[in-house]
């Protein structure tokens, strides 16, 4: 068996990060899907490929919340904690050999910080842009985005809308300003240690003491 491995809501600054892991014993597989990279597909499409996947493919999933990101950023970068749960979802399925989504400029040494984290023997092939090289790695980014999507769904129910959590969406910036604004501290599903909202942060400090 061989999986494909890839994660959604790396860079957000609302809600969690998701990686998930396809694992298959053929390419025929997923070959009638027409699978790409989840980021090309529609909602409604992404929805329907994500059934079909779990149905023909060993699947696995981690999930990173907010707090568990700004935690482990204490101790290493970013890309440094992606590795590791690029590893963790490997190790999940066992394979032979693993196709990973590169999450640094050097993938040789992106390979060797998952290898690093794994006790089983499996081949690391990193690479930028596979989920758009390799299928099984396009069926783990719809894995990732749609768990990912109904995480944020749900975080919406109860704080309202919260856009897609990505700094660069108006209604995220509009939510973190307002959170910020009445409770005077980020919300629980923020990743405190992103700039994002230290910025918010240090302006609602500036706009404070030009009270006085």
């Amino acid at each position: 068996m061989f999986c494909g491995v890839d994660e959604a809501g790396k860079g957000s600054v609302l809600g969690p990060m998701v990686v998930a892991a396809v694992g298959v014993s053929s390419e025929d597989i997923l070959a009638d899907l027409g699978v790409k990279d989840s980021k090309l597909l529609l909602p409604k499409e992404r929805e329907r490929l994500y059934t079909i996947i779990r149905k023909r493919c060993r699947v696995a999933t981690v999930r990173l919340d907010a707090h568990e990101i700004d935690m482990v950023r204490q101790d290493m970068t970013l890309n440094a904690a992606v590795a590791r749960a690029h590893a963790q979802v490997i190790a999940k399925l066992s394979p032979a050999r693993a196709y990973v989504d590169a999450c640094d400029v050097n993938t040789f040494r992106y390979a060797e910080m998952v290898k690093n984290h794994l006790e089983l023997s499996c081949e690391i092939v990193s690479e930028h842009h596979a989920d758009e090289k390799f299928p099984v790695v396009s069926a783990a980014s719809i894995i990732a985005k749609v768990t990912r999507d109904r995480a944020i769904a749900t975080l919406s129910k109860k704080y309202g809308d919260i856009g897609s959590g990505y700094p660069s969406d108006p209604v995220t910036i509009r939510f973190l300003n307002s959170y910020i604004d009445e409770h005077r501290v980020p919300p629980p599903i923020a990743r405190k240690s992103w700039k994002t909202v230290s910025a918010i942060l240090a302006k609602m400090s500036q706009s404070s003491l030009g009270d006085f």
